[in-house]
C-alpha cells in the first residue's frame, strides 16, 4: 500500500521560483499516482545568500552544491533544479542523474519596465538607459543588440529584483525570463516578449530537472514515468554542447535546441565576450536520435570559430 510507505522528500532551493519548481514536480508525479505521499523539503543555499558576484563562489553551481548534498547523503529523495543553474564544467555528483525533465517552458527572455515608465520596449530606450540583468549572457546579447546602452549585473530573485527597479528607479527596465516569471506570478509585469534572434537563451532554459540516486531504482523507475522524451533530447543537445565548450561561470554561452517542423532537430549556439563586441555562432541540423552528436558537432564548430579564444580571454 502506497500509505504505508515513507513520503517522496522532493528537495530544492528555498526561492519562491525554485519552490514553484518543486511543487510542478510533485504534481506531475501525484497525477501519474495520485495516492503517493510527498514531503517538500526546502534548502537554502550560499547562492540564495550571496548578494555578490556569483563568480567568487564558484559560479552557478553555488544553487546546486547544498541541494545535490542533500540528496547524495539521504536529506531527500530527488533534488529539484532549474537547469540553466546546472553548470557544464563540474560534474554532477557520483551515483546521480536526472531521471525526469519537465516539459520545457517558454525559454524566451522579457523587458520588464519600473512602474511609472514611459517606455514599453527595448528599441523605445533612448541611448544610456540603465538596465538590469542578472547574466552575462544577456549583457553581452543586449549590448551587441543595443550598444549604446548601460546594461548591470543585478542580482537577486525575481520578485525581489522587479522589487528594486519599482522602489529605487536605478534602472528604467530589468531583462528576466518569461517562464520564471509565471513561477512567481509575475507574468502581467512583462511589457515586451524579446525574440531568440536578439536574445538566444541559455542552455537548459524553461527546463526542470529531478535528481537522483542512481541505485535508487524505485525512485528512477517512478520519475521516469514522467519525463519528457522531447525536452530530454533537446536538453541532452544543449548540455552535450555546453560540455564540449568548457565554459565557466563568467562565459556568457546560449544555447537553444528545438524540433523543427518537418521533424529535424535544431540546435543553435553562440559565445560572446562580456560587452558582446565578439561571438562566435553556429546553427547546425540533425535527425531527432543524434541529440548528443549534434551538441558535439556545434561546439566543435564553435571552436573553430575562434570561441576558445573569446571563453579563455574572460576571467573567472
Amino acid at each position: 500500500m502506497l500509505s504505508d510507505r515513507p513520503p517522496l522528500r522532493i528537495g530544492s532551493r528555498t526561492s519562491p521560483m525554485a519552490m514553484s519548481m518543486a511543487r510542478a514536480v510533485a504534481d506531475t508525479i501525484t497525477s501519474v499516482i495520485p495516492d503517493l505521499k510527498i514531503e517538500h523539503v526546502g534548502i537554502r543555499t550560499t547562492g540564495d545568500q550571496w548578494m555578490g558576484d556569483l563568480s567568487k563562489l564558484g559560479g552557478k553551481g553555488a544553487f546546486l552544491k547544498q541541494v545535490e548534498r542533500a540528496l547524495v547523503m539521504g536529506a531527500v529523495d530527488v533534488a529539484v533544479h532549474a537547469m540553466k543553474d546546472v553548470p557544464g564544467d563540474v560534474p554532477l555528483a557520483e551515483g546521480t542523474a536526472f531521471a525526469a525533465y519537465l516539459p520545457r517552458t517558454d525559454v524566451r527572455d522579457v523587458l520588464v519596465v519600473r512602474e511609472g515608465s514611459k517606455y514599453r520596449t527595448l528599441e523605445e530606450m533612448p541611448p544610456g538607459t540603465r538596465i538590469g540583468t542578472s547574466a552575462v549572457r544577456r549583457k553581452a546579447q543586449l549590448l551587441r543588440h543595443r550598444p549604446d546602452l548601460h546594461v548591470d549585473r543585478i542580482r537577486g530573485n525575481a520578485d525581489a529584483r522587479i522589487a528594486r527597479l519599482d522602489e529605487r528607479g536605478e534602472y528604467e527596465a530589468l531583462v528576466l525570463n518569461a517562464s520564471g516569471l509565471g513561477h512567481v506570478g509575475l507574468a502581467h509585469r512583462a511589457t515586451e516578449v524579446l525574440p531568440t534572434e536578439v536574445m538566444c537563451p541559455p542552455v537548459g532554459a524553461g527546463v526542470v530537472g529531478a535528481q537522483v540516486r542512481t541505485a535508487d531504482t524505485g525512485v528512477c523507475e517512478l520519475l521516469r514515468l514522467v519525463d519528457d522524451p522531447v525536452t530530454r533530447i533537446h536538453v541532452t543537445a544543449e548540455r552535450t554542447m555546453l560540455h564540449g565548450l568548457r565554459g565557466h561561470c563568467n562565459s556568457p554561452i546560449a544555447g537553444h535546441a528545438s524540433t523543427t517542423r518537418d521533424g529535424q532537430l535544431s540546435l543553435m549556439g553562440m559565445v560572446f565576450t562580456r560587452e558582446g563586441g565578439r561571438f562566435a555562432y553556429s546553427h547546425e541540423w540533425d535527425s531527432v536520435d543524434r541529440p548528443a552528436e549534434l551538441g558535439a558537432y556545434v561546439a566543435a564548430d564553435l571552436l573553430r570559430k575562434g570561441a576558445r579564444g573569446i571563453i579563455d580571454g574572460i576571467p573567472h
